[in-house]
């Protein structure tokens, strides 16, 4: 739908082997789930918002964030490899990192990672109402912010 509007997109697929109960087969999956690329200048914004089931562009607090073109060159050479396994995570998060959790009923609140559960599960500190309230958060739910809290 993208390219239909003249709007320079890509979705960075990943061809992996899949061994299934009788056969294997070659499949493709996103590499980053729910992530188009698109190339825009200013004016292609409001098109690229009015496309059916665009929910937004990447924002760090407010702003929109750019990715850089050796970024995306690095992620076209990953999608080139045949048989590559990659997981795409939202960060690297290590106790006392400060985070906002970004989906959810929660989305919006910040606080602190305290411990680490797993691979994908953090402990996270939320200071509100003079105290001190821990739940344990998703990686996927997370986001790292640069301002201390």
């Amino acid at each position: 739908m993208l390219t239909k509007k003249g709007i320079q997109a890509w979705l960075p697929l990943q061809k992996l082997m899949r061994r299934y109960t009788r056969s294997t087969r070659w499949v493709e999956k996103p590499l980053i789930n729910s992530y188009v690329f698109v190339k825009i200048v200013k004016d292609q914004y409001v098109p690229v918002l009015e496309t059916e089931n665009v929910a937004g562009f990447v924002k760090f607090s407010k702003n929109l964030v750019s990715i850089p073109e050796g970024e995306i060159e690095l992620l076209k050479k990953i999608t080139l490899e045949d048989g590559l396994d990659v997981e795409a995570v939202k960060g690297v998060f290590s106790e006392g990192d400060p985070v906002e959790i970004a989906a959810g009923n929660l989305a919006g609140l910040k606080g602190r990672i305290v411990k680490v559960e797993g691979k994908r599960k953090f402990q996270v500190e939320l200071d509100y109402l003079f105290h001190s309230l821990l739940i344990t958060v998703d990686a996927a739910f997370l986001e790292k912010t640069r301002i201390s809290i």
